[in-house]
Parts: C-alpha cells; structure tokens; sequence
C-alpha cells in the first residue's frame, strides 16, 4: 500500500446509495453535486433534497458558478439558489426542494440544515450526502456531529478532477486535498472541547 492510500482512504469516503429520507446538498460553485443529487432523486432513493448555502465566509458574496459551464452565464444571489436552479432543470420537483440560504461555511451547512429538519418535523434515520469527492470526510464529520442518531451514506461527485484516483498527480489537486485532511483536524479544536 502507498503511503498516501491512507489519505485517500480518509478523504475520499464513498457508499452505495440507498433509500434515504433525506439527500444533503452542502452548499458550493460546483454544480456536479446538484446534478448528482438529482439523478439519485430521478432513481428513486430520496423524496426530498435539501440545499444549503449562502456563499463563502471568505469571498462575502455568490461569486458564481464554477462549473457546469453553461451556468456560468446565469446570475444566482446564494450557492443555494443556483444548485435548486440545477435540481429543477434535472427534474425534481420544487415542492421537493427544501432550501437553506444562510450558511457561509460547512459546519453553518450542517448547524442550519438540522435547524430546518428539526423545525419541519422531519425524522432522519437515514441520509444521503451529496458532496465533491474532496469534501467528503469533512461534510460526514460535520453533519454527522448534528444527526448523532443518523445512519450517512456518502454519495460524492467528482469535481475539478479530482477522485481518488487523480488527486496525487497534480501539485494543486495535492494542496486541496492535503487542505482538507488540516481542516479535518484544525476546524474541529473547539468543537470538539465544548463537547467536554
């Protein structure tokens, strides 16, 4: 085993779908996720999606979509508008749509979509994440952290070319995922003691 299987091992978490009450959308510019979202929808395995998501704390504003590129010529005011904008134009329904257009990071995409289950009266025994590959043990640690008693399936999409098959091929696919295995440890110091 390479050296850095264990790194891919911890980042790159992926599951099978399965029959869900619920699918997560955790905010972003990349719209691969809502396109995957939307065809796990069209197959059956959720009867709703819930988007969360503002715009980065660090940019302060929607600065647009990444990709799929023929969105970039739309304008959307939150991540959260232009992945909905995404799932209805891949068929799901707007009634199956929850939206949250508050947080403006991953743990706030966590915090806020447990206040809108919570306050919709929806029980969650059982959901999918759909998030970019590279994001996926931050997203299941967060959200797992808020659904204590919530069994996660994680059900990434490759963006930016970045799978766990790519990411140690390029220098900047290394400092993105090399990012995200600091942030697994760095964002979780005080969390983690308010526990105690």
């Amino acid at each position: 085993m390479a050296f850095y299987d264990y790194l891919t091992d911890f980042i790159f978490v992926e599951d099978a779908p399965e029959k869900a009450d619920v699918l997560f959308v955790p905010g972003g510019a990349y719209g691969e996720i809502a396109e995957h979202a939307a065809r796990l929808y069209r197959q059956g395995y959720v009867p709703r999606i819930l988007v969360s998501g503002k715009y980065s704390i660090t940019e302060g504003r929607f600065a647009g979509a990444k990709s799929p590129a023929s969105y970039r010529k739309y304008s959307y005011r939150t991540e959260c508008e232009f992945l909905s904008d995404i799932l209805l134009k891949n068929g799901v329904p707007p009634e199956a749509i929850l939206q949250e257009e508050e947080a403006t990071f991953t743990y706030e995409n966590a915090i806020n979509s447990r206040a809108l289950t919570d306050n919709l009266g929806l029980s969650v025994r059982t959901a999918i994440i759909s998030c970019q590959a590279y994001h996926a043990r931050r997203c299941l640690l967060y959200f797992s952290l808020l659904y204590p008693d919530t069994r996660f399936l994680i059900c990434p999409a490759v963006t930016r070319g970045i799978s766990r098959d790519t990411w140690m091929l390029d220098p900047e696919k290394i400092d993105l995922v090399l990012g995200e295995v600091e942030r697994c440890g760095s964002q979780f110091h005080d969390i983690l003691k308010n526990r105690i």
